[in-house]
């Protein structure tokens, strides 16, 4: 009998970081190729219920990456001393872990979290309170957007502040699906979840089951995309492709409708915003630690 099902199937790198750390050591451990991150607590420190609007961190930090289980964990590290992280030897963890004990180890770790004064993010394996507005059901999946990173959160917060119902909607760079099953949840008409990943795209079909709203969401890749009138876009990926995208963004935009720009750090905003400012004006800006949200305005149509 083949004892394979016996073997590992995901290593884990745990990093020991400050909280001011947490951005770049994840931004570095996505580009090494990790599947997830999870944030977990390094010292038992207490956080309350954060206040609306507000995402909290532990002092101390600790990073678990998911990768799989053939790869490097020294080329891992290598990169991230080539991004200029410093670390001790015995903040840096390795670890091979069966699915299960991943599953296990997300589901001790990944707690309800709070966007807005109404929109929160929980896990399947608890169980929302009644008072809770709205409750997108999120588990552990392989594309980015589990609502810790801050450009998630700008986007997030966005959603919880304005009304979708009946809109059209679309997702562009949908990774997890988490922005597009927000707006389902709000009652949009019909929402367009787009990813050059067709891992991401399983995830948002899956995470949009899980949700119900698999009727409302629609998913494709880029290329597969045809543009059409839009009365939102959102877009949470990163300033360069932002800005290469521009026309093709601007051309979704119905009459008067709102266009969500994230993934973008506080010194690409202006860069951003010139690639926008001839069609649709000035943008307002949201700012949380070191990345902004950038949300314009379309000319209303011409009497």
């Amino acid at each position: 009998m083949s004892d394979t099902a016996d073997q590992p199937s995901w290593l884990t790198i745990r990093v020991h970081v400050t909280s001011a750390q947490v951005n770049a050591f994840e931004d570095a451990l996505f580009d090494a190729g990790a599947l997830a991150v999870t944030l977990l607590d390094a010292e038992d420190s207490p956080v309350h219920e954060p206040a609306p609007g507000e995402v909290l961190l532990w002092p101390d930090v600790v990073i678990e990456a998911l990768f799989d289980a053939d790869d490097n964990p020294g080329q891992v590290r290598q990169h991230l001393i080539r991004q200029g992280l410093s670390f001790s030897d015995d903040q840096f963890k390795v670890q091979t872990l069966a699915d299960q004990d991943w599953e296990r180890a997300w589901m001790d770790s990944f707690k309800p979290m709070r966007f807005g004064r109404g929109l929160w993010i929980c896990p399947s394996h608890i169980e929302p309170e009644p008072a809770w507005l709205r409750v997108i059901r999120l588990d552990p999946g392989l594309a980015f957007g589990s609502g810790t990173h801050p450009t998630t959160a700008l986007c997030l917060e966005w959603l919880d502040g304005h009304d979708c119902r009946g809109r059209h909607v679309l997702d562009f760079g949908c990774g997890s699906g988490i922005l597009a099953i927000a707006a389902a949840l709000d009652a949009a008409d019909t929402v367009v979840a787009v990813d050059h990943d067709p891992q991401a795209l399983q995830a948002t079909r899956d995470n949009a089951e899980r949700n119900e709203v698999s009727a409302r969401i629609q998913t494709c890749l880029p290329d597969d995309f045809q543009p059409r009138a839009f009365n939102v876009v959102l877009a949470n990926i990163l300033a360069g492709p932002l800005i290469e995208l521009a026309p093709m963004l601007v051309q979704c935009l119905a009459p008067g409708a709102r266009l969500v720009l994230s993934g973008i750090l506080r010194e690409q905003a202006e860069a951003v915003c010139q690639a926008y400012r001839s069609a649709l004006g000035e943008a307002r800006i949201q700012y949380r630690e070191d990345w902004v949200r950038l949300e314009f305005t379309a000319p209303e149509q011409a009497e």
